[in-house]
């Protein structure tokens, strides 16, 4: 059994896979001592990764490694893709974990991950399962944030539970129009760019704003949710 722990700007995430097999996934604002040792337990770890974004309590690190065979997942951990950014050292760990599950869900092929979480995130594989990179810009919240803070009179909005009309009549209405549709252009313009470049590309689509903005993306795009564990599954098995 293998215990998968994604460490992400606003959750952190723990997961079970026995082999291929998806068995256990949870979200947790802070993962305790406690937790890792009812999964550990229930499920019968073996084999243990870690990818973060953030700081780690090392106290738990420690408590995986004497409790079972932890992966020390780095820049320099081996993987079965090729990594050709410029500066790996740079490189997110999640991020290099979701092009790991794309190039696993469509092997020898054109593939684009997409992340539309805290920041909405682009890496693309190649049909050689080589990764060349990708882009980064603002997510949904993030712009919502930046429009309040960075104005003296606009209001914070969270994402609603509708897709906003083209033209605002209200500031309000306006500023869903602009960061919504603003941000489901910006997916199909990339799309659109990279499909002009690579032939028969895949498209998957993954993150806590997915299944929102997935319905109004224009492009046809596979829903992925647990891309970067379904890629941390593959790291463990390749290393152990």
């Amino acid at each position: 059994m293998n215990l998968l722990i994604d460490i992400g700007n606003t959750l952190q995430k723990v997961a079970v896979f026995h082999n291929e097999e998806f068995l256990f996934c949870e979200s947790y604002h802070y993962i305790t001592k406690e937790i890792l040792l009812s999964i550990i337990n229930k499920y019968q770890i073996k084999n243990a990764i870690i990818s973060s974004v953030a700081e780690f309590d090392t106290q738990l690190t420690h408590f995986l490694n004497t409790n079972t065979t932890l992966i020390h997942y780095t820049h320099q951990t081996k993987l079965p893709v090729t990594i050709l950014y410029n500066s790996r050292e740079t490189l997110g760990l999640d991020r290099m974990a979701s092009a790991v599950g794309a190039a696993t869900l469509f092997p020898n092929e054109n593939v684009l991950a997409i992340q539309a979480g805290t920041c909405l995130v682009f890496d693309f594989v190649n049909d050689k399962k080589e990764y060349l990179g990708g882009s980064i810009s603002p997510g949904v919240n993030m712009r919502f944030e930046a429009l309040h803070e960075k104005t003296k009179k606009l209001p914070l909005l969270n994402l609603p539970d509708f897709f906003p009309n083209l033209i605002g009549t209200t500031s309000a209405e306006s500023i869903y129009s602009g960061v919504i549709r603003g941000i489901c252009f910006e997916i199909d313009g990339f799309i659109d760019d990279y499909k002009a470049h690579f032939n028969n590309l895949k498209v998957l689509f993954s993150g806590g704003d997915a299944s929102y903005l997935q319905k109004s993306i224009k492009n046809t795009i596979f829903a992925a949710p647990n891309l970067v564990l379904k890629g941390l599954n593959e790291i463990i098995n390749y290393n152990v």
